[in-house]
């Protein structure tokens, strides 16, 4: 099925460059130069993902997501130059769905539309997740690595069970916290990193280097979906 794209920069050159790149993909490209413009094509064209880029000429585009997330939760994912790790913080939990930092790598950038579009769409519940060496029944809360039974705490298994809800998408320290532990948690990150660690030395192969749960560092941690 193809997907519609509403790019919404006001750089020339990017729209032009994600037009070629996504359209030899096979999505249907739309693009908006303003804020103002991008919103109203959101209702007309309804798109499948929206690119926003922040430093829009009419307003910026954290203002704009904020408004859209108001009326429409189409999925989002975020392009800009700017790279502080509060603001991409700030603006993933208010409701952006990934974040990538220009200049980009087009191949990364159609892996994240397509994770963003996946987790939007309608399905069927998954009673089995597998990335890797990797396997979670969902149904019975059996962990595999390997084949092999892997033996979690309650904790662990809810953190796991949260980022395979996720799974290739950003989740922000204080989305995790608050899901697992409770809406005043979300400032304890040094307790989080602890459970990260444990969690990673029975599901890693090598829990130095990471495969699965990766660390996106100052805003939080991605479950990678290995083949």
């Amino acid at each position: 099925m193809t997907s519609v794209v509403l790019v919404i920069d006001d750089e020339v050159q990017i729209r032009r460059l994600l037009r070629v790149s996504l359209e030899t993909q096979g999505f249907v490209v739309h693009d908006a130069a303003t804020a103002e413009e991008g919103l109203r094509m959101v209702l007309g064209k309804k798109p499948d993902i929206v690119l926003l880029d922040l430093g829009l000429p009419d307003r910026d585009g954290a203002e704009a997501l904020r408004e859209l997330r108001t009326w429409s939760s189409v999925p989002v994912i975020i392009l800009s130059v700017r790279n502080a790790e509060e603001e991409i913080v700030r603006l993933l939990d208010a409701g952006a769905d990934d974040y990538v930092v220009k200049p980009f790598n087009t191949g990364e950038l159609i892996a994240r539309m397509r994770v963003a579009i996946r987790h939007h769409a309608p399905q069927e519940a998954q009673d089995t997740f597998v990335s890797g060496r990797l396997s979670v029944d969902l149904l019975d809360r059996i962990v595999k690595v390997a084949g092999e039974p892997v033996k979690l705490t309650p904790t662990e298994y809810g953190m796991l069970r949260l980022f395979v809800q996720h799974s290739g998408r950003i989740l922000t320290h204080g989305q995790i916290l608050r899901e697992v532990w409770g809406p005043n948690a979300d400032e304890e990150t040094n307790y989080l990193r602890v459970y990260i660690t444990g969690l990673r030395k029975k599901i890693e192969a090598n829990p130095q280097m990471p495969e699965l749960i990766i660390t996106e560092p100052g805003v939080g941690y991605r479950l990678r979906v290995l083949p």
